[in-house]
């Protein structure tokens, strides 16, 4: 009886040893993927060159080829939730770990400083003197002329947080913030004027001008602004597409948007309307940009999610 069990153990040793190593190729060619399930885009910029994608998961997607293929530079413990693209091709973004992040304009050698104020940032823009302009916690907006070495604050004194920021020319910038908050300034940033804001404390996602008087701004619960006159006074404007949009941008000289749900949505005649493009899916969409020279937007989302769809009207 021992004898069986013993030989059966004999066997059964064989059995295993005789038993090739586990195959970790396709985990190794998953690894190697540009595009990770974990990656969660959350910002989109692009100058001439390259396009390139912020993400949670502390990475930089950066692509030469229109959105065909990406390569991943990663820069550690980061969040970029914001981009933008300076007019000598540079890039600048920020972190949501109290940092400001820059690369060169063929989307390499990122480099980080420390932001002091506002505490947290939550928009980035670059004006036409290639200055920086960050503003977000405590209503504060700050700009660096030297690559982040020094700011200059400007503290609105509002326990409010400014969301979106945009520069329309060389002196005039228009910034929006929790409970309607609107700002703008037609001194280059010197002086920031309160303009009596929009109706009904509205949050604002994203803020869009055409030019100093025409402009749009999004927001909680899928509501959309209209201003005429330069952000003194707002009214009502039609989102058909049922969505909140979380990004508002130009393509082709028309206002596009991306959101909740899947949604791209674009100006058409008097409302936003939701624009139809294959394999969509029912994910939140967190950043979108035009792709210059194409016609065709890119979108990114959860999931690893960056694509590039056709804008075309049939």
């Amino acid at each position: 009886m021992y004898r069986r069990i013993i030989a059966a153990g004999v066997v059964m040793f064989s059995l295993v040893a005789c038993q090739q190593a586990p195959d970790l190729s396709m985990i190794e060619a998953e690894r190697a993927k540009s595009l990770q399930r974990y990656d969660i885009l959350q910002s989109l910029a692009a100058n001439d060159k390259v396009i390139a994608a912020g993400t949670q998961s502390g990475v930089v997607l950066v692509s030469a080829d229109q959105g065909k293929t990406w390569t991943r530079q990663a820069l550690g413990a980061t969040s970029l939730i914001g981009l933008a693209t300076c007019p000598d091709g540079s890039f600048v973004g920020i972190d949501f770990n109290h940092r400001v992040w820059y690369g060169d304009a063929a989307g390499g050698g990122w480099q980080a400083v420390v932001l002091e104020n506002p505490r947290t940032p939550l928009t980035v823009a670059c004006d036409g003197k290639n200055q920086w302009w960050v503003a977000g916690s405590g209503a504060k907006i700050a700009m660096s002329a030297d690559r982040g070495a020094s700011w200059q604050v400007t503290d609105l004194g509002e326990d409010a947080q400014i969301t979106a920021l945009q520069w329309i020319d060389e002196t005039f910038a228009i910034a929006v913030g929790e409970f309607g908050m609107v700002l703008t300034t037609e001194d280059g940033g010197a002086t920031w004027q309160k303009e009596a804001g929009i109706p009904n404390e509205f949050y604002p996602y994203a803020t869009l001008f055409m030019d100093r008087q025409s402009g749009y701004v999004s927001g909680i619960a899928g509501q959309i602004f209209k201003t005429e006159d330069g952000g003194k006074t707002w009214a009502k404007f039609d989102n058909l597409a049922n969505a909140s949009l979380y990004r508002l941008f130009i393509h082709d000289g028309k206002p596009y948007g991306v959101g909740a749900s899947g949604i791209v949505a674009r100006l058409d005649g008097d409302a936003f309307r939701a624009m139809p493009y294959p394999d969509a899916l029912p994910v939140f969409l967190g950043a979108g940009i035009s792709l210059p020279g194409e016609q065709a937007v890119v979108i990114g989302g959860p999931g690893g999610l960056v694509r590039v769809i056709g804008t075309q009207v049939n």
